[in-house]
């Protein structure tokens, strides 16, 4: 063996420094994403909103934060991941920054539903599972559990801290921060994010030597691509089932405890900012739940994982109600724990098997799955909201989403293994 080839050995491989920056981007926009859950009660104490209202907004959010991620993965097949990641950061800076002037419920829409909802929604799995499929043949799953953590890790450091500028300086300096937050990462994914490994003269990682991971960008628009691999995947009944699992995954996790925590705990006297904390906890157990459901699911077959997630998942919401109260008890920190580990633990494991079944469309096919996570969530944030609006309580609603979970538990039993994709 010759120094050269030793020295070579010994080099972090790029794939490391492309997750890197992949990692950033996911942890802003999840932090990005997440900041409306702080800003509910101030909004509803300054201008005099229903949390109906206002969830709206959230609704409009989640669901374009779904819906874009099929799209994104076409762009990113046809324009690059640098690109679409950059335009992505910008829309999120402009519509937080926006929200300051706003003085109509219509604007917040428009700003934290429609603009910030759009930006991070091409930040969204899909691009994890893009940076996978592209840069890595070897430890795949634990680097996806690691960027899908990276979501967890951003409502851990922005929430606490945009809950204590939205109760001191106020909701403005909030958004103010988002947006400036956004813009702070432009410069470093264009500096250090490349496409594809050849970009660099490399490899990607595990590949064997010469083996060329480019394809040739479609010839079809991004749209068509995305609309095409849909049409094909629904007529199959393993994209039903996963796109059904994984709408009550988004209801049961962005739509509800992601959107209504924070108000939840308030309404039984807790202050904002230890919800927020709280909330936040969640996050750090998670970046544990995540890197290890990364890890199983390169040993164990995923839908049993998934099984088992939401099995644990759905019990752990029907005790919820009865943990509430003033002050953050024992009790509330082992439900925080437990459901923070499988918080997003689902995405490995789904991501896994999208590949499997659709192959080299995986990554589009679950951008579609994706979508209807935040489907899920949206009609979750505003049915809580409502409930709580109409009931003056949510405990219909975690009670619901508990049930949810387990009917995505048998839906996940029922998904067949690659190469027998029965047709519905």
């Amino acid at each position: 063996m010759t120094a050269q080839t030793t020295d070579r050995r010994r080099r972090l491989h790029r794939a490391w420094l492309v997750a890197a920056v992949a990692f950033v981007a996911i942890l802003g926009a999840a932090g990005f994403r997440a900041t409306p859950a702080v800003l509910i009660t101030p909004l509803e104490q300054e201008f005099g909103w229903t949390r109906g209202t206002i969830s709206l907004a959230v609704s409009v959010n989640l669901v374009l934060y779904g819906l874009t991620a099929p799209f994104a993965a076409a762009l990113m097949d046809r324009f690059g991941m640098r690109r679409v990641v950059s335009f992505a950061l910008l829309l999120v800076a402009v519509g937080s920054g926006l929200t300051v002037f706003m003085g109509a419920s219509w604007q917040l829409v428009l700003c934290w539903g429609v603009l910030v909802g759009l930006g991070t929604g091409s930040m969204a799995l899909v691009f994890v599972a893009t940076v996978t499929d592209r840069w890595f043949v070897r430890h795949r799953g634990i680097v996806t559990g690691l960027l899908t953590a990276a979501g967890a890790t951003g409502q851990l450091v922005f929430l606490p801290v945009l809950a204590w500028l939205a109760e001191g300086p106020g909701w403005r300096a909030a958004s103010l921060t988002v947006s400036g937050a956004a813009l702070v990462v432009v410069p470093l994914v264009w500096w250090l994010l490349r496409d594809h490994p050849e970009d660099v003269g490399t490899t990607a990682l595990g590949a064997e030597p010469g083996r060329v991971s480019r394809i040739r960008p479609p010839a079809e628009n991004a749209a068509v691509r995305a609309l095409t691999v849909l049409r094909s995947a629904a007529g199959t009944r393993p994209f039903w089932f996963l796109a059904g699992g994984f709408a009550i995954c988004g209801a049961s996790t962005n739509g509800l405890v992601g959107t209504h925590f924070i108000p939840a705990a308030h309404d039984h006297g807790m202050p904002q900012a230890t919800a927020a904390w709280l909330l936040a906890l969640i996050g750090i157990f998670d970046i544990a739940g995540t890197v290890l459901s990364g890890w199983l699911s390169d040993r164990i077959d995923p839908k049993i994982l998934l099984v088992v997630y939401y099995v644990l998942r759905g019990l752990s919401l029907m005790v919820l109600p009865s943990l509430f109260t003033a002050d953050a008890e024992p009790s509330m920190l082992i439900f925080i724990i437990f459901y923070g580990l499988d918080w997003v633990a689902t995405v490995p494991p789904t991501v896994a098997l999208c590949r499997r079944v659709y192959g080299a469309d995986g990554a589009v096919v679950f951008g579609w799955v994706f979508g209807s996570h935040q489907v899920g969530a949206a009609i979750a944030a505003v049915a809580a909201g409502l409930t709580r609006d109409h009931l003056g309580g949510y405990d219909l609603a975690w009670y619901g989403a508990g049930v949810l979970c387990l009917l995505a538990a048998g839906m996940s039993l029922a998904i067949r293994h690659a190469g027998q994709r029965e047709r519905v």
